[in-house]
């Protein structure tokens, strides 16, 4: 409970908090309604919690009195409705944040994530990555501490994506080919010394981007709703993929599930980094796809700001539509075997995929339809990720998962 004192009568006050000591358990779940959208009102996160309303009125004032959350006792009722508004709930616009940072092939960015994953502040990104995680990693964490003294938020924790593999439980990166970084480099461990070494308070976590993006999805973007969400998505170099099971990542008995860029998808193809040829890693990223239109990347901005530049820009133009048609049906190709095995209840395609997506929709769900037991008796639905900066987002979730685990104890 907040430290503050009871203005009410002595047997006011003590029935309150009975209410809160019968709901303390319930604060959690009660964070993660409102974190996610799902408790907009009170009467909803009564519903949700299966409590009484007496209880669900003392679980979200004591997530206000946190400054989680606020709790609008008088909102203006809808047009025709009947009977007095239930309190509406919102996550606290001005309340704590988590540093979030992304490091891939072009660069890294960090930025102050709230609750609702809502982005509060972002630093200018970097476009040169150096070899050493560490001096990388520093370089995000003072740009994040910089954030965090101009707009004076209180910090929760930190979280880093990473385009690698993650092993846990030690939080290695096992293959940041595209980074120049060693392999099997202690993410985890450099980035949390780091934050300790810039004074930062709590916890800090790493995961590879992708699965972060899903995490970050699920909760917030064109994941919600879904229990079981298949994400694929490429960003500047490789593919990757992540699974939502049940509401929660899946990321295997080590954390190396669902490396879909290991999938063939064109026998005979490219030669791969992990010894094989035809994977989606070097079949359906943004250099597969210049490559396929005939373009030389140029140095002027990022693999995936130039494909998707030609794409939007110049469709009309034979080489680009026939890049696109090739690009999808490996795509489509891919993502046909993972239905086959997983069976998901939607499919969300991030970064050039979502890209590809908007450009061929009929052709893509075609392809995996036709190629997949499960679409043909019905078919997956299929969308683009909705989130601007997910990764960055995802990252933050994990910061942010201690706090929606035990408010009370992480914070008060």
């Amino acid at each position: 409970m907040s430290g503050k004192a009871d203005p009410r009568p002595t047997g006011e006050g003590t029935t309150s908090r009975t209410r809160l000591d019968r709901g303390r358990g319930a604060l959690g779940p009660a964070l993660e309604l409102v974190h996610t959208g799902r408790a907009p009102t009170r009467a909803v996160l009564t519903a949700e919690l299966g409590v009484t309303r007496a209880t669900a009125g003392a679980v979200a004032a004591e997530l206000e009195a946190l400054g989680l959350i606020r709790v609008d006792a008088r909102p203006g009722a809808a047009a025709g409705s009947q009977g007095r508004p239930s309190h509406r709930l919102s996550v606290a616009e001005d309340g704590p944040v988590a540093l979030a940072a992304q490091v891939h092939a072009d660069g890294f960015r960090a930025a102050l994530v709230g609750l609702g994953g809502r982005i509060v502040a972002t630093a200018p990104g970097s476009e040169v990555i150096d070899a050493d995680p560490a001096k990388v990693l520093g370089s995000v964490v003072a740009a994040g501490a910089d954030l965090l003294r101009e707009t004076g938020r209180r910090c929760i924790g930190a979280g880093l994506a990473v385009p690698s593999a993650m092993a846990e439980p030690e939080g290695l990166a096992l293959n940041p080919m595209h980074l120049a970084w060693p392999a099997g480099a202690p993410v985890r461990e450099i980035f949390a010394e780091q934050v300790r070494a810039a004074g930062l308070d709590g916890p800090a976590f790493a995961g590879n981007d992708v699965n972060l993006a899903a995490l970050a999805e699920h909760r917030h973007g064109a994941g919600r709703g879904v229990r079981d969400l298949l994400c694929v998505a490429t960003g500047h170099r490789g593919v990757g993929g992540a699974l939502v099971l049940d509401g929660r990542l899946h990321t295997g008995s080590s954390g190396l599930a669902l490396e879909v860029g290991h999938v063939p998808v064109n026998p005979g193809g490219r030669p791969c980094h992990c010894g094989s040829r035809g994977c989606l890693d070097v079949e359906a990223d943004p250099l597969a796809f210049l490559t396929a239109a005939g373009r030389e990347p140029g140095p002027e901005m990022s693999l995936l700001k130039q494909a998707d530049t030609l794409i939007r820009e110049h469709y009309g133009d034979p080489a680009v539509r026939s890049a696109v048609a090739a690009l999808v049906d490996r795509l489509g190709r891919g993502l046909a075997g993972l239905v086959n095995i997983l069976n998901p209840d939607r499919i969300i395609l991030g970064g050039l995929h979502g890209t590809l997506l908007d450009a061929a929709p009929g052709r893509l769900r075609a392809v995996v339809a036709d190629r997949s037991l499960w679409g043909r008796s019905g078919g997956v639905p299929i969308l683009a990720c909705t989130l601007a900066h997910n990764s960055l987002a995802g990252a933050a979730e994990l910061a942010w998962q201690p706090v929606l685990d035990d408010p009370l104890g992480t914070l008060a």
